[in-house]
């Protein structure tokens, strides 16, 4: 039996240049893997990429089909097929029913659901080509429950879990697997910049405002990126080959 490492495959995430996308680009260049970050501005991205020493970078809105398929395009050519999909990229918006309308909902769909598709049906012929491949779609706890006052982000985030468990089933006998991660309030600006909103409307205590995002967390705290990530890479790994359509909460016990 040979000891020799297995060489390095391309890796691409989607919204690598900050939060939980850059711990988990971060995780995968560590682990040796040939990684393209694919960031929203072309400054964004080459400033993580030269942060963390990914090999690639790219840019696109995800939003804009037509810009993601070039910018999957342009990292294949660069640095050969992707063998493993992270799509990250994401966010949230909060708003009671009475301010959510269907461009909310058309909003969210747009950003957290369609880049999920797009990017898929655009790798996935390569992965095809090489005998398999792994998708893994960050998702949130919100693709697996609702919360107040996120309706249209809860909707996108449980469609893009059941898109994750469709195609999963669709891929499975061309040796792609397609799997979600589902992290609870995690620490990162989002979470940061949800928080300063708060404070400035309602003049709360940032302390408290802190313990409304972490009361459903059993462990009484927020996530670390680096907790959601681990958990990409283990699917993105040789252990987890049999494990495919399944949405794994990363949420401290809270489901």
């Amino acid at each position: 039996m040979s000891n020799t490492p297995p060489p390095p495959r391309h890796v691409l995430v989607t919204g690598a240049a900050r939060g939980i996308g850059r711990a988990i680009a971060a995780g995968f260049v560590a682990a040796g893997e040939r990684v393209t970050l694919l960031g929203r501005t072309p400054e964004s991205a080459a400033r993580a990429q030269a942060e963390l020493g990914a090999a690639h970078a790219v840019a696109a809105d995800v939003t804009d089909a037509a810009a993601l398929e070039r910018a999957l395009a342009d990292a294949a050519e660069r640095a050969g097929p992707v063998e493993v999909l992270v799509n990250n990229a994401g966010g949230a918006e909060t708003a009671p029913l009475a301010r959510s309308d269907v461009d909310t909902l058309r909003r969210m769909m747009a950003l957290n659901l369609e880049p999920v598709l797009v990017a898929a049906r655009t790798v996935v012929p390569g992965m095809k080509a090489n005998g398999g491949g792994r998708i893994v779609t960050v998702a949130s706890t919100a693709g697996l429950k609702g919360y107040a006052y996120v309706g249209a982000y809860c909707a996108a985030k449980h469609a893009a879990v059941g898109l994750t468990r469709a195609l999963a089933l669709e891929l499975a006998p061309t040796g792609i697997t397609v799997n979600a991660v589902c992290p609870g309030f995690t620490d990162t600006d989002l979470v940061g910049h949800a928080i300063d909103g708060l404070e400035a409307k309602t003049g709360r205590d940032r302390g408290e405002l802190l313990a409304e995002f972490t009361r459903h967390n059993p462990l009484g705290r927020l996530i670390r990126p680096e907790e959601v990530a681990d958990a990409v890479l283990w699917l993105a790994g040789p252990g987890a080959g049999a494990v495919t359509g399944q949405a794994i909460a990363v949420a401290g016990g809270e489901l």
